[in-house]
C-alpha cells in the first residue's frame, strides 16, 4: 500500500536501494534506541519525533496570557500577525473558545494530533484558565493528545493536575543549572507574591525547574527539555544542562537559537546580543547529543500556531471565521481515525522497508562510503510528508541535512522570505533570493521539485548547486543518492571552503 494523506505521490523506490546500510534517517536510530513504551507515545507527536512532523500537525491555544518571570530574550505581543516566534499571538482565548478552535482546526486538519498551551505567558502561572481547557477537551476531544510547556517556577504545584488530565507530554525551558548564569538570563522572577531578582531568584527557578523535571518522570509523563543557546552566556553551559536534565529523566533536549533581532523589542535584541550562527548552533547540538537525544527540527512556534511544522495556518482559524463553520465532530473524529491509520500504516511500511534493505541489500564494494569522505550539506524544499515536493522560489523555509559516509541525518531548518510571490515585486524578489542564497551559507546543493532559470544562475554562482531531478522522491533517500552522485564525479574531492566548513 502506497498511501499518503497528504495528497502527495510517493516515489524513489531505487534511491532507496542506496541507502540499503539503514544508516539513512538518525532520527529513526535514535527513536529505536528509546523504550517502546516512550515510541508509542511519540510516533505520532510532530513536536517530539523528527519523522512525524512530516505528517502530523499541531496546534497551540493562546489562553494564558499571565507570566511569572522576565526572560531577557522575550517580548510577549498580543494581536499580531506579522512575527512567527514564542510569545506571539493574534487574539487571546477564553477556556470556551480554546475549545472551539480546537475542534474545528482538527476537523478540518484531519492530520492534527496535538493541542498544546505554551502562552503567550506561561501556561502554570494561568491554571485556572490552562486546567479548564485541558478537561473540557479531555471530555470534548478524547482523540487529541494534550501538551504544556512551562519554564517550570510552578511546576512542581502542578503535577497532579497535570497527571489527572492525562498529559503525557510536558516540555519545560530550562536555560542554566547555574545560578550565576541564570542571573544573566532572567532579570526577575515573581515567587509567593513577590518580586526577586538575580542570582536568587535564578537558584529558585532552577530548583522548581529540576523538582518539578524529577516529579514528572516519577509519574510516567514525558519530558521533553527546551534550552535557548544565548552566545557568551549559556552556550558552553548548556552542555552540562544536557548532561544534568538526562541524568534526571528527561528524554529529549532542544537547543533553539536565540531570536535576537532587535524589531522585536527584546532586552537582548535592544542591547545588541547577537543570535548563534548555523555553524555553533550544529556544534552544540552535537557536542550535547553526545549525553541527550536532541531535536533539531523545531520551528519556535508562536503561541497560536495552526498546521504542520514549518507552516502556520492560524489565519485560517479565527474566531469570526470559526463562527461561520458547521462542525460536526464525531463524524470528523471517525475521519480523523481513518487519516491517521492511514499516516501510520505508511510510517510503518517505510520502517519495514528500511529494515529489509538494511538486511538483504548489502551494498557492493563500489558502493561503499570511504570513511574519510568529507560529509556535506544539502538544503532541501518540502511542503511535507518527507518528499522533495516544493517549488524553490515557494520555499519559506528550507531543511538542512548532512550526508556522511555514516549516512544521512537532519541538521536544522532555516527560514527565508518566500521568493516567487507574483506580481510586480521584482524589487522585493531580488531581495528575498539573496536572503535565500545567504541562509544557505555552507550548503553545496540544494533540491527542490523546481527551479527558475535566474536562482539558478545565482545558486551556482554562490557555490551552491541546484537539483531538481530527485522531485518526489524521499528526502534522506535522495540526499544519500546525490552525495554518491558527488563522489562518483569527483566534486568531492576538492575540500569546503574553509568559512563555510562543517563539522563531521
Amino acid at each position: 500500500m502506497q498511501l499518503n494523506v497528504l495528497g502527495q505521490e510517493n516515489g524513489g523506490e531505487a534511491a532507496a536501494s542506496s541507502c540499503a546500510s539503514g544508516s539513512c534517517g538518525s532520527d529513526n536510530d535514535q527513536m529505536a534506541a528509546l523504550p517502546e513504551a516512550i515510541r508509542e507515545k511519540v510516533k505520532n507527536h510532530p513536536c517530539y519525533s523528527e519523522e512525524a512532523h512530516h505528517y502530523f500537525a499541531r496546534m497551540h491555544v493562546a489562553v494564558a496570557p499571565a507570566c511569572n518571570i522576565q526572560c531577557h530574550y522575550c517580548n510577549r505581543k498580543y494581536d499580531c500577525s506579522n512575527e512567527s516566534r514564542p510569545g506571539v499571538v493574534s487574539e487571546l482565548l477564553t477556556p470556551e473558545e480554546a475549545v472551539m478552535k480546537t475542534k474545528a482546526v482538527a476537523a478540518n486538519i484531519p492530520q492534527m494530533t496535538v493541542l498544546g498551551i505554551a502562552g503567550p505567558g506561561d501556561p502554570l502561572a494561568n491554571p485556572g484558565r490552562t486546567f479548564d481547557t485541558f478537561r473540557m477537551l479531555s471530555e470534548q476531544a478524547p482523540d487529541i493528545k494534550l501538551c504544556v510547556s512551562t519554564n517550570g517556577l510552578a511546576l512542581p504545584d502542578a503535577v497532579e493536575e497535570l497527571a489527572k488530565h492525562n498529559i503525557d507530554h510536558v516540555t519545560i525551558t530550562i536555560n542554566c543549572v547555574d545560578p550565576a548564569v541564570g542571573a544573566k538570563i532572567y532579570p526577575w522572577i515573581y515567587w509567593n507574591n513577590k518580586r526577586i531578582y538575580g542570582e536568587k531568584a535564578a537558584k529558585i527557578l532552577i530548583q522548581q525547574q529540576q523538582k518539578g523535571l524529577e516529579m514528572l518522570v516519577e509519574k510516567g509523563i514525558l519530558v521533553k527539555v527546551n534550552s535557548v543557546m544565548i552566545p557568551g552566556v549559556n552556550d558552553e553551559h548548556l552542555k552540562e544542562v544536557s548532561r544534568i536534565v538526562k541524568e534526571k529523566g528527561a528524554f529529549l533536549h532542544n537547543v533553539m537559537p536565540l531570536i535576537s533581532e532587535a524589531e522585536h523589542g527584546t532586552f537582548y535584541g535592544i542591547m545588541g546580543q547577537r543570535g548563534p550562527e548555523p555553524e555553533e548552533l550544529q556544534d552544540l547540538q552535537d557536542a550535547c547529543a553526545g549525553d541527550m537525544n536532541m531535536m533539531r527540527h523545531c520551528r519556535q512556534c508562536r503561541a497560536d500556531a495552526v498546521g504542520l511544522l514549518g507552516e502556520d495556518r492560524g489565519e485560517e482559524f479565527t474566531l469570526d471565521k470559526i463562527a461561520a463553520m458547521d462542525i460536526d465532530y464525531d463524524s470528523a473524529m471517525k475521519t480523523r481515525a481513518v487519516v491517521h491509520a492511514g499516516i501510520m500504516e505508511e510510517l510503518e511500511e517505510k520502517e519495514e522497508k528500511r529494515k529489509r534493505l538494511a538486511a538483504v541489500n548489502v551494498p557492493a564494494s563500489a558502493d561503499i562510503i570511504p570513511e574519510d569522505t568529507r560529509p556535506v550539506l544539502m538544503a532541501v524544499a518540502t511542503s511535507g510528508g518527507g518528499l522533495i515536493n516544493q517549488h524553490f522560489g515557494h520555499a519559506e523555509e528550507f531543511l538542512i541535512y548532512e550526508a556522511s559516509p555514516k549516512g544521512v541525518r537532519f541538521i536544522s531548518h532555516r527560514k527565508v522570505d518566500q521568493y516567487c510571490i507574483g506580481g510586480d515585486t521584482c524589487g522585493e524578489k531580488e531581495s528575498a533570493l539573496a536572503g535565500s542564497i545567504r541562509a544557505l551559507k555552507g550548503c553545496e546543493s540544494v533540491l527542490c521539485s523546481k527551479i527558475g532559470y535566474e536562482p539558478w544562475s545565482l545558486l551556482e554562482e554562490a557555490g551552491i548547486v541546484p537539483n531538481g531531478e530527485h522531485a518526489m522522491e524521499p528526502i534522506e533517500e535522495a540526499v544519500m543518492a546525490l552525495y554518491k552522485e558527488m563522489i562518483a564525479s569527483g566534486a568531492l574531492a576538492e575540500k569546503a571552503p574553509e568559512a563555510e566548513s562543517i563539522s563531521a
